[in-house]
């Protein structure tokens, strides 16, 4: 009722769904271009504005206004869907590991992990910490990563679980580990939204290598950290993009 029955305010929404919040003047334009007569644009730009922070279509989103689709408002809402429904199902084996799990909320962060104290569990760990968590909360999802699985039943069979049917998989192709090359295959098999992401250094393979990547320089302390925030936001804007045009 707040955008959807008022016709300048649908017309602008349909615009700028899933983008950034141009200037008002922007909007202005698009408003007159739109052929609507609204006696006072501004007004009508300010009511509209406010009203998509007063439902959450309004977000920022590395750093920028985004307008959100309304399905995505509706399931970070915990609004049902026939997916969720599915999710919660037993499994054909007998048992229920992902009965309790939101999917749609989740993403799945794959990596190098390596036993503890190894430079792999180290460089996961801070990955996890100091990019991924800060940035999936741009986007409004739980990180996952394997050694945090709790389900009962083969450690295999749930990796590949959320591999299938998280949200948003973060690949970490740092070291090239063969494994996480694997899951990362089986998510692009399944046509998912996947974010690659490698430390400076690391030469990927040509085919892999065509697909962006967020890259990040740890090799020194003294530029990793007042880049922090640029790779958090690098993250969080491909990750919201990937998961907005590959809706399953």
């Amino acid at each position: 009722m707040a955008i959807g029955n008022i016709p300048p305010f649908k017309k602008l929404y349909d615009t700028y769904a899933g983008k950034r919040l141009p200037a008002h003047e922007v909007i202005r334009d698009a408003l007159v271009e739109s052929g609507f007569e609204v006696a006072d644009p501004k007004e009508c730009i300010d009511i509209f504005v406010v009203n998509l922070k007063d439902i959450g279509l309004l977000r920022t989103i590395a750093g920028a206004e985004t307008v959100i689709p309304i399905n995505q408002a509706m399931d970070e809402a915990g609004a049902p869907t026939s997916q969720e429904e599915k999710e919660r199902a037993p499994h054909p084996d007998g048992h229920a590991p992902t009965s309790a799990i939101q999917f749609n909320k989740t993403c799945f962060y794959i990596s190098p992990i390596g036993e503890e104290g190894s430079d792999a569990r180290k460089h996961s760990d801070f990955f996890l910490e100091s990019l991924i968590v800060p940035a999936m909360k741009e986007v409004g999802l739980t990180v996952v990563r394997a050694d945090h699985i709790a389900d009962p039943g083969m450690i295999t069979t749930s990796i590949l679980d959320h591999v299938r049917r998280a949200r948003l998989v973060i690949a970490d192709l740092s070291m090239l580990n063969p494994n996480v090359f694997y899951e990362m295959a089986i998510r692009h098999a399944c046509k998912l939204p996947i974010v690659q992401i490698i430390r400076k250094g690391d030469r990927l393979p040509f085919d892999v290598g065509q697909v962006k990547s967020v890259v990040v320089d740890d090799t020194d302390i003294y530029t990793l950290v007042p880049k922090i925030e640029t790779y958090r936001s690098e993250i969080a804007t491909l990750s919201w993009f990937s998961v907005k045009w590959k809706r399953r």
